[in-house]
């Protein structure tokens, strides 16, 4: 296959929603049906059934919630799929945000009774700046749930964008019968399988064949009839044009636990998606189809496998062909490093991987001479544009009451200080050393004393510091930060890399210490 033809075959893509609009499962089904597993897994799965293949830490099993982003690589009709799958809880949006960073395109999935939920309006906007295009697949048609039609407007009202419905449901709840293709002008109904584990036998017939009508209560075939005629009279026309500029949304209906719909949404999602984007430099932007290599690290993890206990950097290569062992520049440190191990992640399951193109995402064994936002690459040096942080909105002070285990403590929250799961700051008024811990949402602590225990056998206590709302990095010449004048309501501390933060109790207490101190920058982030 021809270099050209490699980086045309790659797609790229996230799943983004709420808390339980079925995104985990919605992953499982495209795995089962691109042939990756063959059964498939499900978060709501008894115990002596298997787990879904892409939650592959403990707690994530416990909980049944994605918490990290796992990548998962595929082969399904001639296409070479990476998907990138996101935690749906706020608490790890920054997570979220991150992976974004590395995808072409996104599916955007809806609850069919909940519609558009907060997460999902917080993702879409990041996609929207992004400039991402955006696929929906509305789930759970197999429970009562919104009319469609209502669902289509309240996306177009939310978004500002236009919607095309590719697909039509036949039927919700127990009357929930399959699919009508607008496309092909083909019904396609489908039979139930134990608990969605298998692929759905599926029949497909033209929408006025009588055995149709037959088959479903006369209710539902005349909506199914009358419904399709609006959209074909009223209805938006598809344009691919304004579907890639972030203009309008295809949108399609299904039932991802029982497999209603997944796979005719899977082959026309992949002929919709883009192939590998041109990715915005310092240097100007970077075409996919550069011969030159190039790639970025957008997430960093340890201890995937146990067994192992090696740090993986995930990193989306960007142009050119990527081949173990190859030797490329790092700007940041200004050193070549030479790509010996590495692997094709499958959640926690891994293989060696000799040869990666545009899009394709491979994960790089490292110590830690890799930081997110990373460029690596070959020819002139430059640096891709840098993944943003956020400011984070809790805080807490951790503990560790087993002098015997500080080697281990150290090691543990250095490393997930530098996976980004967390923000590390020391309080620099106190006589201890204890690090506090700063995240988007609370979540993220239970995660760090949780993986402190199962990874580095280290238990801690926590201390909730609640009272403080806002960590602001102080920016300016050396003299003015000597003079800086702190305030009751503020405490001085610093970051891992000695920048000084402060940690402030409200909003009042942040606008008068930036009163206070007019020659001094507030930042809610280090950059």
């Amino acid at each position: 296959m021809s270099f050209e033809t490699q980086v045309k075959t790659r797609r790229t893509f996230a799943i983004i929603s709420h808390p339980d609009a079925g995104k985990t499962t919605l992953t499982e089904k495209l795995l089962l049906y691109g042939g990756a597993v063959n059964l498939a897994g499900s978060v709501a799965a008894k115990k002596q059934q298997r787990q879904a293949t892409s939650d592959w830490m403990a707690l994530e099993r416990q909980r049944g919630i994605s918490i990290t982003s796992t990548v998962l690589n595929f082969e399904y009709n001639g296409f070479h799929i990476n998907l990138l799958d996101t935690p749906g809880h706020q608490d790890f949006s920054e997570d979220t945000y991150r992976t974004l960073m590395a995808a072409d395109s996104v599916i955007m999935l809806l609850d069919n009774a909940k519609g558009v939920e907060t997460q999902t309006k917080k993702l879409y906007q990041v996609c929207k700046r992004r400039g991402i295009p955006v696929v929906t697949f509305i789930n759970k048609l197999d429970r009562p749930g919104r009319e469609p039609l209502e669902l289509l407007d309240e996306v177009e009202q939310l978004f500002g964008i236009r919607t095309c419905a590719f697909n039509w449901p036949v039927g919700m709840g127990d009357t929930f019968k399959g699919v009508y293709d607008r496309r092909e002008k083909k019904l396609h109904t489908f039979e139930r399988t134990d608990h969605g584990k298998y692929k759905a036998p599926v029949s497909v017939a033209d929408v006025h064949d009588p055995a149709v009508k037959a088959q479903m209560p006369e209710y539902t075939y005349n909506q199914l009839v009358e419904e399709i005629e609006i959209l074909d009279m009223a209805g938006e026309e598809f344009s691919h044009e304004l579907y890639l500029e972030g203009k309008m949304t295809p949108v399609f209906f299904g039932s991802a636990a029982n497999n209603f719909g997944v796979e005719l949404f899977l082959a026309q999602f992949l002929q919709l998606a883009p192939e590998p984007s041109h990715r915005k430099a310092n240097n100007g932007e970077v075409d996919p189809a550069s011969p030159t290599f190039s790639g970025f690290i957008f997430k960093i993890q340890a201890n995937m496998d146990p067994q192992h206990r090696d740090r993986i950097a995930f990193m989306r290569v960007c142009s050119g062909q990527f081949s173990r062992d190859m030797q490329v520049k790092h700007p940041r440190s200004g050193k070549m490093i030479r790509l010996s191990h590495s692997h094709r992640l499958f959640g926690q399951d891994r293989e060696t991987v000799n040869e990666a193109y545009a899009g394709d995402i491979v994960g790089l064994s490292s110590n830690d001479q890799f930081a997110i936002g990373d460029t690596l690459c070959n020819g002139p040096a430059f640096e891709f544009e840098p993944i943003p942080s956020f400011a984070p909105e809790c805080f807490a002070m951790l503990r560790n009451p087993n002098p015997s285990k500080y080697k281990q403590f150290q090691k543990g929250i250095d490393q997930l200080r530098q996976e980004g799961a967390i923000q590390v700051m020391y309080f620099q008024d106190s006589g201890q050393r204890n690090p506090i811990l700063a995240a988007v949402g609370r979540l993220q602590f239970e995660v760090v004393q949780f993986r402190l225990l199962s990874e580095y056998g280290v238990d801690t206590q926590l201390e909730n510091l609640g009272e403080y709302t806002h960590a602001r990095w102080l920016v300016g010449d050396q003299d003015a930060l000597d003079k800086v004048e702190w305030i009751v309501n503020a405490r001085k501390a610093e970051d891992a890399d000695g920048r000084i933060v402060a940690l402030i109790k409200g909003e009042w207490a942040l606008n008068y210490m930036m009163e206070k101190n007019p020659h001094i920058r507030f930042q809610d982030t280090p950059y």
